[in-house]
């Protein structure tokens, strides 16, 4: 059984990609980093894309790495951390850069590199019961996989700063309020709830969200007037898609679109 395993559902253009190492709560190790790569990369090329769901199997969605593996040859730890990002850094690379919105679905325990992989994901869906915890403090390094980049950006240096330094967790109100997550459900209820935001983010105009990201991805490194050029650009290029023509048409005649995301 693979350690992360790839799902798509061709007719409502939705895939999954699910963690499965839940003996040890999707603790990452060499084997699960590959499995996680091989599981995400093909969606860049896969036709029909038009939602991603992240979930993990058994107590928890992710606990970072594993750190029982970093301990057993303290002299070959920066190599396994090497091996460990060579497959993770182009996953959350490929996540970010997709025309279609990427969903985390969460639960249980979101620690270390699990915070990163979720906050790659577009939006995120929390079971009530879920903690988060960034943790890195307590083995002495920094956060990895996008954690200092992303986090500022989503709840601000100075939350950013209280995450990592003080080692805090978050209930997943606590999350919701700071912006590190946007929704909170009864776990009972999570896989339902994120069947529905799927299914409503796979029916909107997929080209123009991937646009959207790629502008939001880089925004903060560019100046207002190259952001309003990069947008001019987009904008132009958006109506030229099916979606747009459909959009327009339907906005005049006040129905509802039925994007097919070309």
């Amino acid at each position: 059984m693979s350690l992360a395993e790839l799902a798509f559902d061709r007719d409502r253009g939705i895939a999954t990609v699910t963690f499965r190492r839940a003996e040890v709560m999707n603790a990452l190790d060499v084997a699960m980093v590959r499995a996680i790569h091989a599981s995400v990369m093909p969606l860049a090329d896969l036709e029909g894309v038009r939602c991603v769901i992240l979930r993990g199997e058994g107590r928890a969605f992710m606990t970072g790495g594993d750190v029982a593996a970093f301990a057993a040859d303290f002299t070959r730890t920066a190599e396994v951390v090497g091996e460990l990002l060579d497959s993770l850094n182009p996953a959350i690379l490929t996540l970010r850069n997709l025309n279609a919105p990427v969903l985390a679905s969460v639960h249980g325990a979101v620690a270390g590199a699990g915070i990163s992989v979720m906050c790659a994901c577009d939006l995120v869906i929390a079971a009530e019961n879920t903690r988060f915890m960034l943790a890195y403090n307590r083995v002495g390094t920094v956060p990895d996989c996008g954690g200092t980049w992303f986090l500022p950006r989503l709840i601000g240096l100075r939350k950013a700063a209280e995450f990592m330094f003080l080692g805090n967790t978050w209930d997943a109100a606590t999350a919701k309020d700071v912006g590190l997550i946007n929704h909170v459900v009864p776990a009972d209820r999570l896989a339902q709830e994120t069947d529905a935001l799927a299914q409503k983010l796979a029916a909107g105009a997929t080209l123009a969200f991937g646009a959207y990201k790629r502008l939001a991805n880089e925004a903060f490194s560019r100046s207002l007037a190259e952001q309003l050029s990069l947008e001019r650009t987009a904008f132009q290029a958006s109506t030229r898609t099916q979606d747009f023509r459909t959009g327009v048409t339907a906005f005049l005649a006040k129905t509802e679109p039925k994007f097919e995301g070309k």
